[in-house]
């Protein structure tokens, strides 16, 4: 149990969340940022604000209806901590972005902004495409309240008959299936591109008469209501099926309640109490936005060819020994693979391993974990084929994935009508492990063959994201790959395995074990330290142990993106622990965790790389694989990334004992100014030249 001491450096999880989204924005204020990427920072600021909405605050306002006065000062606080940031993101776009957009010839302009050439192409996109789409609604005794559906934008008005003095609401939903920015031409439009774009809300609201003819139209505004997504279903029936119960989540998240309403200009004061009522919502819901109402709509105008305000692009790196004629498993064979994406191209090794697995007639059985996949995955078709093809195929498709159920529950129900063994996870976990196994007949006997990655087999994200894998053959590892699969698809429990870190198993008391060992080092004057490298830091257990070894005098450096819930600095606690935090053109998403282990050289020490953030949902409530790197060349290769990370001074955040976080500033010799991301970058060219 942790002491009155200790409790000090624990600092609040939903906090340090916004905490990790105001690094996000800075990205975007930050005007060394290429301007369209600013743009898809802004966007991205939202579309994370959104899931947090979803994801958190239905349960906070469940405690809060139930009397805990605790909820509701958290509730409180993160709204303080909230509307700086909202306040913030409005004014880079009015005052710096959407200015500098106009200089490059890329107008957000308002209807009134219009040229006359523009309005009458704007009335004859509403006409021919968006008209026939709408549906107004009213609410009389008729036509009761309609259902606004979660993230949708909307249209509210007052309409009055002419022989009437009562008003009443109507509300129109903008559709989703059009563009939000409708481009218009521009006659300054030539050889350097420029366009203009007014808003799909404007085009409707400037044709409010030809939806409703013959009444007063008054009091328009836009506004955006968000639902929790938070939902705990039943799941000790055992005549419910985890599809099922998926199934039913689907249907019950539509229809859960309203945790946030943001309002846009110019305000109703009267619809806003309207709204409030209709969806049973307290004043620390409402969000005025002063700006734009849904700057998720910006990845559209983040997504212009103009390559020139963008981040120079990148081609991945096709490692040594995978080039187009290789056969991928005798590299395999000749030793241990680590690849980097997106610095390495994930086609030309994940997809690649996969693809061959699908073809290869030597080829017995291939299985698979699919976490966040994507609709456009190549895997698909791969693993149908060699189910055709008579190999033994099966598939663990996690349909619980957040925001991810649909998408994966059509991909399992296409794989099983294809003939692939499928199973829909394990009830009770998610399973949130990256691995691929495969089994070959070989020339000197059967062989396994498996990939163990950090990252979703997902092909966009893969571009997008910074993650790891190994490709191994190595007969203890892969063994224990096999005894994973056996225990996801066939139920089995097994706790031995030799190599594998696997959660809830023997992960987090593996780790716990190495954090001990290293303070033992520490205590005994044998070099000691930790390197963590992860998404978010939350486990407590973890921490606890973090922080007897910090005492210990272990040297501690945390690498973690999100949130954190470990204060560093803390005198007689935190003294040896230092935490950083990278952000910039790629998500840092890959785990790396490295022990010292008395070691003179830490290249030398333990490194492991995997799935699993040091959370208590990934050590206790999901299904995680992570594996030691043996190879003294990759555990080489992995010191050198995690030192250029510590050595950043363009892309980190060092965190501070209150929590806050401040920006790293370039050395007066430049050094560390690149970035993480960009010296990587030059290193993979390099090598690859």
């Amino acid at each position: 149990m942790a002491t009155v001491e200790q409790q000090a450096v624990f600092l609040d999880r939903d906090l340090s969340w916004l905490a990790f989204n105001a690094r996000v924005l800075h990205e975007a204020l930050d005007t060394r940022t290429p301007l369209l990427e600013r743009v898809k920072f802004l966007a991205i600021f939202g579309s994370n604000l959104d899931e947090f909405f979803m994801k958190r605050f239905g349960g906070l306002r469940q405690l809060v209806q139930r009397g805990d006065t605790g909820a509701y000062g958290r509730l409180m606080a993160l709204r303080e901590a909230l509307l700086p940031l909202l306040a913030a993101q409005a004014r880079a776009f009015t005052d710096d972005i959407g200015p500098a957009l106009a200089q490059q010839g890329i107008g957000l302009l308002d209807w009134d902004a219009l040229t006359d050439k523009q309005r009458d192409e704007g009335r004859a996109y509403f006409q021919r495409t968006v008209f026939p789409v709408l549906t107004p609604l009213a609410v009389d005794p008729a036509h009761p309240f309609p259902f606004i559906s979660n993230l949708s934008t909307s249209l509210g008005l007052f309409l009055a008959s002419p022989d009437s003095d009562e008003h009443l609401f109507a509300r129109i939903k903008v559709p989703a299936v059009l563009p939000y920015w409708v481009s218009l031409p521009d006659e300054r439009d030539g050889q350097g591109g420029a366009r203009a774009f007014v808003r799909l809300t404007d085009v409707i609201r400037n044709h409010l008469d030809q939806l409703f003819p013959g009444m007063t139209v008054s009091e328009v505004m836009p506004f955006r209501v968000t639902r929790n997504a938070d939902i705990e279903l039943d799941d000790d029936d055992p005549t419910d099926s985890l599809l099922e119960l998926v199934q039913e989540e689907l249907r019950q998240r539509r229809f859960e309640r309203t945790v946030r309403l943001e309002y846009g200009m110019p305000p109703s004061a009267a619809q806003v109490q309207l709204l409030m009522k209709k969806l049973d919502l307290a004043e620390a819901d409402l969000y005025e936005m002063r700006s734009e109402l849904d700057y998720t709509t910006l990845f559209a105008i983040a997504g212009l060819n103009r390559p020139e305000l963008k981040d120079r692009p990148w081609a991945p790196v096709v490692p040594t020994g995978l080039e187009e004629d290789a056969d991928i498993f005798t590299r395999i064979r000749a030793g241990d693979l680590l690849v980097h994406h997106p610095y390495e191209s994930f086609d030309a090794t994940v997809a690649r391993f996969i693809r061959s697995a699908a073809e290869d007639p030597r080829v017995l059985a291939l299985k698979m974990t699919v976490y966040r996949v994507g609709a456009d995955t190549p895997f698909l078709d791969a693993l149908v084929r060699a189910a055709e093809s008579g190999k033994q195929v099966a598939c663990l498709v996690e349909v619980t994935a957040r925001f991810d159920e649909s998408q994966n529950l059509a991909v399992a129900q296409a794989l099983e009508k294809a003939g692939v063994h499928v199973a829909y996870g394990v009830v009770g976990l998610k399973t949130h492990c990256k691995t691929t196994l495969v089994v070959r007949q070989d020339d000197d006997g059967i062989r396994c063959y498996a990939h163990i990655g950090t990252g979703n087999y997902n092909v966009k994200t893969a571009r997008l994201y910074t993650d790891f894998g190994l490709f191994t053959c190595d007969p203890v590892l892969t063994n224990d790959v096999v005894e994973l699969f056996h225990s996801l698809t066939g139920r089995a429990y097994n706790p031995e395995y030799r190599k594998l870190l696997v959660a809830p198993v023997n992960m987090r008391d593996r780790f716990l074990a190495m954090i001990a060992r290293e303070a033992d080092h520490a205590r005994s004057g044998r070099p000691a330290a930790i390197v963590g490298k992860m998404n978010q830091l939350e486990d407590r257990p973890v921490c606890e142990a973090l922080i007897e070894a910090s005492r210990a005098g272990v040297s501690i450096d945390l690498i973690v993106r999100g949130f954190c819930v470990l204060a560093p600095g803390v005198p007689g606690s935190t003294e040896n622990v230092r935490i950083i935090s990278v952000i910039g053109r790629f998500l840092e998403h890959s785990r790396i965790y490295h022990f010292r282990n008395g070691t003179d050289d830490p290249r030398d020490g333990e490194f492991y790389i995997g799935s699993a953030d040091w959370m208590s949902r990934n050590l206790s409530d999901r299904v995680e694989a992570v594996t030691p790197i043996d190879t003294p060349a990759h555990r080489a290769r992995l010191w050198e990334i995690l030192q250029i990370m510590l050595r950043d001074r363009r892309q980190t955040w060092d965190m501070r004992a209150d929590g806050s976080y401040v920006q790293r500033m370039p050395e007066p010799d430049r050094s560390g100014a690149l970035g993480t991301h960009e010296t990587l970058q030059n290193l993979m060219r390099g090598r690859g030249e």
